[in-house]
């Protein structure tokens, strides 16, 4: 079999040998920095996307751009702070290089204010000064989204009359270097998701508890519909709704439970939504829903309270949140919604600017046709809890929108085009949810959001097991399998651990530009390929002597651990799980000494992936006994790691 990049690189090692090293990179010891450049062609890090566009246009936040020695693309950081946490992270240099050249925005410059959120605002732009000649202003009142920041200065003096106006002290570049700055970064929401999952147990129990609530109003009994009874009830009681079909829409504007007993359905006209809810403290329990209207999105206005207009996206909301529902609530914190069966063409539950909102053990069955429907469950600036529920067609099981610190958890989701959907939306919690056959994208984080974590989830069937996006995000101990890619890994500053990749067409695509992720104790079992990357230097799978077990990889070892690296975008690595003989090729010394030849020159690191600790065997067998794949696992002495 022949491989033609392989022979360019063989006679690349070949000169190597005849010329020295040296011979190779002849060029100017001492080359001049290179100049800076707009910001807006750089790889930015250190602002979410919702920040940005929430953003007044006169903020101008301080900015770093970083030239690295190995890295061809020029580095952007909101905040020098950023630059700094970054620098400081384990394996930084190794990726990146060294910094040929570091700039920073002068604020010396303008006339500076800081907001009321100490957000600065300048009266014109700002030019770009060398880091090691600046003066650096820390522990001052300004602050970016991210929290606090550092301010630079070309001139002592302008940084000393900024700390008599907004306080902080003035640093040199060498004393910035050695300071630590407060940031969460994935490492922080790896540690805190049990906390997290308690901190909702805690809402969970409040918000249930409160809508349990005595009767008051029996329908049918004390009045004739469903909304007299609303009407009648006194706060903090429950209306009553007993087996049958009530044919009415209803509006929920008091604090009152509304519970139905077995058999009870609400049934729409099919035009609008059928309860609507425009109070906090409700509780909907017990409950069919059906005759939904069609609209599933472009509303004109929404039920209660207005958005406000000077909103940025306003129209985006309105637009949404004002559809058709089995259930339409807005601004109605504390809603509990327990047992309720909904069957729509257009969306099961909307909630807006609701938080705590408890959605739990419910069941919504969407449009089979997606292009009409569209979602199970849309949480606006909604955070909350929606757990234990079944959801099955449509087009989003799962929207959140700006709705920070949401959890969704052990969820059964099967058939709609997406499965979770999360926009502009940070800190969210996503756990032990199962998702089968969704057709595009099963767990969907876009619009660059910061500290999520993914954790215990299964998918099986989806075009895209998970795309990932945004920035310190903890993704662990889930399954891909039988997907076309198992994970589209979008999200930098990162941590992957303990997840099962089995039997997919490709396990994980990196398309992540900044190599910044800790990627450890994976397995990849039974995929066509197990993982590919796109442009950028070489990816280090491997952190603290801990790697990924790759089938495989195993039958090139020597020894447990192995010595040898594997690397799945290796022409001849890639393909040991699945050819013939490529073991044999992989051992020629040549090739050998090749793999760590290019683990060691940069020119040489484009696109590739490389594991330094493979492992023998599966690191989270339990979770691969989950999967169809656990027969194919074997150890480095070739004894079958499970027992089929």
């Amino acid at each position: 079999m022949y491989w033609p990049s392989r022979e360019v690189v063989l006679i690349t090692v070949m000169l190597t040998a005849a010329l020295g090293t040296g011979g190779l990179f002849v060029g100017d010891a001492d080359p001049a920095p290179p100049d800076p450049v707009p910001f807006d062609e750089t790889v930015s890090v250190g602002l979410t996307l919702e920040a940005e566009q929430s953003l007044n246009e006169n903020v101008t936040l301080p900015r770093t751009q970083v030239f690295y020695s190995q890295y061809q693309y020029v580095v952007g950081y909101y905040g020098v702070e950023t630059f700094v946490d970054a620098k400081r992270q384990a394996g930084h240099d190794q990726r990146f290089g060294y910094p040929l050249a570091v700039y920073v925005t002068d604020y010396g410059d303008a006339t500076v204010e800081l907001q009321d959120d100490g957000y600065p605002v300048t009266d014109r732009p700002l030019s770009w000064i060398d880091a090691t000649d600046a003066w650096f202003v820390v522990g001052s009142d300004a602050r970016t989204p991210s929290g606090e920041t550092v301010v630079p200065f070309a001139d002592r003096a302008d940084a000393a009359a900024f700390t008599e106006a907004h306080g902080g002290e003035v640093y040199t570049w060498e004393q910035t270097l050695e300071e630590s700055f407060d940031t969460d970064d994935a490492t922080v929401v790896r540690d805190r998701v049990d906390e997290q999952d308690r901190r909702v147990d805690a809402v969970v129990k409040s918000t249930v508890a409160q809508a349990d609530r005595p009767v008051s109003i029996v329908v049918g009994e004390d009045v004739d519909t469903v909304q007299e009874g609303i009407d009648e009830a006194p706060a903090n009681t429950t209306v009553l709704v007993p087996d049958g079909t009530y044919e009415e829409t209803v509006r929920i504007d008091r604090p009152i439970t509304l519970a139905g007993e077995d058999g009870a359905t609400i049934h729409g006209d099919g035009n609008g939504s059928v309860v609507t809810v425009t109070e906090p403290r409700v509780g909907i329990r017990n409950l069919e829903i059906t005759g939904v209207g069609p609209m599933a999105s472009g509303a004109e206005e929404v039920p209660g309270e207005s958005i406000d207009d000077d909103a940025w996206d306003e129209k985006f909301l309105t637009y949404y949140t004002g559809a058709d529902a089995a259930i339409s609530a807005h601004v109605a914190a504390e809603l509990s919604i327990e047992n309720v069966t909904i069957e729509t063409p257009s969306n099961g539950i909307i909630l807006r600017e609701s938080p705590d909102t408890v959605v739990r053990n419910a069941t919504v069955r969407g449009n089979e046709r997606w292009e009409d429907g569209f979602a199970g469950i849309m949480a606006f600036q909604s955070p909350g809890v929606i757990e234990e529920t079944t959801i099955v067609d449509g087009r989003d099981a799962i929207y959140a929108y700006r709705s920070e610190g949401i959890v969704v958890r052990e969820n059964e989701i099967e058939g709609s085009l997406l499965g979770v959907h999360l926009m502009h939306t940070n800190g969210a919690l996503l756990a032990d949810n199962r998702l089968t056959d969704v057709i595009d994208t099963g767990i969907y984080v876009m619009t660059g959001p910061e500290r999520n974590a993914i954790v215990g989830n299964e998918v099986r069937g989806s075009v895209t097991g998970s795309y990932v996006g945004g920035t310190d995000t903890y993704v662990a101990e889930n399954v891909f399998e039988a997907n076309d890619v198992g994970l589209e890994l979008a999200a930098a500053a990162s941590i992957y651990e303990r997840n099962v990749f089995a039997g997919n067409q490709l396990g994980v695509n990196d398309r992540v530009i900044l190599p910044t992720n800790r990627v450890v104790e994976n397995d990849f079992v039974a995929n066509d390929d197990h993982a590919t990357a796109g442009s950028g230097p070489l990816r280090i799978w491997s952190h603290d002597g801990r790697g990924n077990y790759w089938q495989g990889g195993t039958s090139i070892a020597d020894g447990d651990p192995p010595s040898r690296s594997y690397s799945p975008t290796d022409p001849v690595d890639r393909r040991l799980h699945r050819t013939d003989g490529a073991a044999t090729l992989a051992r020629a010394p040549a090739l050998d000494a090749l793999s760590g030849f290019e683990e060691s020159v940069s020119g040489m690191r484009t696109g590739s992936i490389t594991d330094v600790a493979p492992a023998c065997e599966p690191n989270n067998p339990e979770l691969l006994e989950r999967t169809d794949q656990a027969d194919r696992a074997w150890t480095c002495d070739g004894t079958l790691t499970t027992n089929p």
